[in-house]
């Protein structure tokens, strides 16, 4: 036997990550499943004892989602309800993204910003929903700067905080290099503050969903929020749960179809770095 052949049967075969991965998703889902089941298998016992129709059981509820799912409504609705979160969100996220790189650097910006953070973690966003309805009235620009002041704030938070957590040896290394201010953004600060903004994100979203029902509810004449209060106004508590769980589940949906799978791929060059 030939060294050549001893050296490679002596050394171990890598083991593919794979299925580790896809076996701790599938680990995931199904305790996500699990809660699920629980939580709806509790709700159908309380149901049944409180026996009123303000606790409707799964069957109604399941009935109020097949119709408005089967008419198309709810798809229209949900979209109405998404664009202007995206918008909304997406202006919070670069405002706070600008804003937040330049106080992470310079303590005078973040002393100057600091009563408004404040202030915009302190206030709740049904003052903003009511202040955007009562200064723009009904059109697309009263949800959009709600969102935007709700929460542009805790975005800005984390913005800094991911921007003051950089390594500083590879901001030395970027600047022994010679890395031009775009250079350094764009190959050290960015992929450095990855999971502060994809946390941002989430947050930002969840956020954004509170305000924008609160704005379609108070001076809006359509979306989810509009639906939610067309609902109670006819006291239908399986409409209003029905509407809540439709746009739950669009909410799960980009969370662990969109979110995590961003997260996982801006992050990859992490997980490779340390093997």
């Amino acid at each position: 036997m030939s060294d050549a052949s001893i050296g490679s049967a002596a050394l171990p075969r890598p083991r593919l990550a794979f299925p580790a991965v896809w076996r701790g998703r599938a680990r995931d889902i199904a305790l996500g499943l699990l809660f699920c089941g629980v939580a709806a298998l509790g709700w159908e016992i309380m149901a049944r004892r409180t026996a009123t129709p303000l606790v409707p059981g799964l069957a109604d509820i399941g009935g109020e989602i097949a119709r408005i799912v089967a008419g198309g409504m709810a798809f229209r609705q949900v979209a109405i309800t998404l664009g202007r979160i995206a918008l909304g969100a997406g202006g919070a996220f670069v405002i706070a993204l600008a804003l937040g790189l330049l106080a992470a650097r310079r303590p005078m910006v973040r002393a100057f910003l600091q009563p408004a953070m404040i202030l915009g973690l302190t206030v709740p966003g049904l003052v903003w929903a009511l202040l955007c309805v009562i200064w723009f009235g009904v059109g697309l620009t009263t949800p959009v700067v709600a969102i935007i002041l709700g929460i542009t704030p805790p975005l800005l938070v984390q913005v800094i905080e991911g921007r003051r957590a950089v390594d500083p040896d590879l901001v030395e290394m970027a600047h022994v290099f010679r890395f031009s201010p775009l250079q350094r953004l764009r190959c050290v600060i960015l992929p450095s503050i990855v999971p502060y903004l994809v946390s941002g994100a989430r947050l930002g979203f969840s956020l954004a969903w509170k305000v924008i029902v609160l704005v379609e509810l108070f001076g809006m004449s359509d979306g989810v929020g509009y639906q939610l209060n067309s609902e109670f106004a006819s006291q239908n508590v399986a409409g209003v749960l029905a509407w809540t769980l439709v746009f739950w589940a669009v909410m799960a949906v980009i969370e662990f179809g969109l979110m995590q799978t961003l997260e996982r791929r801006l992050t990859r060059w992490r997980r490779e770095a340390s093997v």
